[in-house]
């Protein structure tokens, strides 16, 4: 199977991290400012950014970007440095990312919707000299006190504080880039954090690099692409199928503010957009629109997803109303610097209960709880090797050491891979459902539900039982208040087995709780539940 139907570039083994050995790309860009560099010179004329009235074309990209690093420079910062970036999507966003790259300074992306102690102890955590944050975000900076290391606080927006980021930018650029190896950290990204303090993922400049060309070449980028950024820019998925992605095959980002159904369908036909990456829940939001025929969207040719299965129904809309669209689900974490997993958009429709075959390089083996692999078809956790599997956490030896065995991650997640190498994802371990040793994963559920033409998204969680251990009980958002739920249960059950049918069901119309991911926030859920029960 495989990807022998696209061009891809040759590649060979090396030693990276000590001693992994890891195939790679064998012609690269060496660092994540040569790529950017390369694609200035590829595309010095074409749109590198657009966001609302603003547009940049590469040229003016990196001219702006190298005199931000100027500016940075004339601070005092250094190369290894921590800058944090607490910004939304917008065009300064990218910039400070690229300038991070020439110095060599580690961009520390923190997500806009942290709070003041968590931003507190991630600036901590990682020993930022400097953060660069939007105005609009000020009330979440610690105090002084609490952060003795920060030295630098660098405002984005209209602001009587001093220094600017436009500030930054009246320099001349940076006359040369700093010295990095491949494997020196690039980015730091904070885990969600769902058990004890959140772990600071080191994204090497190799990492990056890899997972941008796996992008180009399964998706067949090129300089005529226009990528839509509708997830966060601080995330795995954005900053790396969007920006990098964009940087590496010198196309267009088109940034959008915030996910908005109408706002997006609005932007996609203007810009004439061809590649995005969403959960299927944005997709199902956009089919939704009562104008959607309206809108122009001949140009969009690839349409990723990941985080969540595709309803047959939803694809078999997107083909209908977009003939010229190909759905990629993908699957892969901010460990694996974005993608573990593409699926050739010829096999969508006929695996959607499939995230895609292992990217070009990687290796993903199925382990049981002892560290031993097994058959092919069976159920056990997805441990994952590659070039874009990051060398472990920021000051964390410990915690690398538990989830990294002879260069595989351990994802935490519960899948098997057939005979043909498509991998299926059924559920997080700590999600299993154990209904009196019957194990349900919610993944399988789920699906049948989105089947449902009322249910717009679900999620399946365990509902404690004194007897039976757990039982399962479902929360599902509709736009039909009045869903007859035992009519749901009824379709469940002529699909799928008497223990799996979901006992309980929660209705509502609100969208489900997601990180800035998009991944469901099936904690906050089974806490609301367990109020509920008390």
């Amino acid at each position: 199977m495989g990807w022998s139907n696209i061009s891809l570039p040759a590649m060979q083994i090396e030693a990276h991290f000590g001693d992994r050995l890891i195939p790679l790309f064998q012609q690269r860009p060496r660092s994540v400012w040569e790529m950017i560099e390369a694609a200035g010179r590829r595309n010095p004329d074409g749109e590198a950014i657009v966001f609302g009235d603003e547009r940049l074309n590469w040229r003016e990209t990196v001219r702006r970007s190298s005199a931000i690093a100027a500016g940075l420079k004339d601070l005092g910062l250094q190369p290894g440095d921590r800058l944090a970036v607490l910004v939304g999507n917008r065009t300064e966003f990218v910039l400070t990312l690229y300038a991070a790259a020439q110095l060599g300074l580690i961009a520390v992306l923190l997500s806009t919707r942290l709070q003041k102690p968590e931003v507190a102890y991630m600036l901590n955590d990682c020993g930022a000299a400097a953060i660069i944050f939007d105005t609009a975000l000020a009330n979440r900076l610690p105090d002084t006190s609490d952060v003795p290391d920060l030295r630098h606080r660098i405002a984005v927006g209209d602001t009587a504080t001093t220094p600017t980021l436009a500030q930054l930018t009246e320099r001349p650029p940076l006359a040369a880039a700093a010295q990095v190896a491949e494997d020196d950290t690039a980015m730091i990204m904070y885990t969600s954090g769902t058990t004890g303090r959140p772990k600071g993922a080191m994204l090497s400049h190799g990492n990056i690099i890899h997972s941008a060309m796996i992008y180009e070449a399964c998706m067949e980028l090129a300089p005529t692409d226009r990528s839509i950024a509708a997830v966060p820019l601080a995330h795995v998925t954005g900053v790396i199928a969007n920006v990098m992605a964009m940087a590496r095959c010198a196309g267009a980002l088109i940034i959008v503010a915030e996910f908005k159904a109408a706002d997006y369908l609005r932007v996609a036909a203007r810009e004439r957009a061809t590649q995005t990456i969403m959960v299927p829940a944005m997709y199902n939001l956009c089919l939704l629109q009562a104008d959607f025929d309206s809108y122009d969207l001949s140009s969009w040719r690839i349409g990723g997803y990941g985080g969540a299965p595709m309803p047959s129904s939803t694809i078999e809309k997107l083909a209908q109303k977009i003939p010229g669209l190909k759905l990629i689900n993908a699957y892969g974490a901010t460990e694996t610097t974005s993608p573990s997993t593409i699926m050739p958009p010829a096999f969508t429709a006929t695996h959607s209960d499939s995230v895609g075959l292992p990217c070009p390089g990687a290796t993903i083996v199925v382990m049981d709880d002892a560290g031993r692999e097994v058959p092919r078809g069976d159920v056990g956790e997805l441990w994952i090797h590659g070039g874009s599997v990051i060398k472990g956490y920021w000051n964390k030896p410990e915690a690398t050491a538990e989830s990294f065995t002879g260069g595989f991650w351990h994802s935490g997640d519960l899948g098997s891979i057939d005979e043909q190498d498509f991998v299926r994802v059924f559920d997080r371990k700590k999600d299993m459902i154990n209904r009196g040793g019957h194990k349900i994963y919610s993944a399988e559920v789920e699906s049948v539900l989105a089947s449902h033409a009322d249910v717009v998204e679900s999620a399946i969680i365990a509902k404690p039982c004194p007897v039976l251990g757990e039982r399962v009980h479902a929360v599902v958002v509709t736009r039909n208040p009045a869903l007859d739920v035992s009519a749901l249960r009824a379709w469940c059950a002529a699909r799928l087995s008497d223990y799996k049918v979901p006992e309980t069901v929660t209705v509502s119309t609100d969208p489900l709780p997601r990180n800035a991911n998009g991944k469901v926030l099936k904690k906050q859920l089974r806490e609301v539940l367990l109020r509920e029960l008390a």
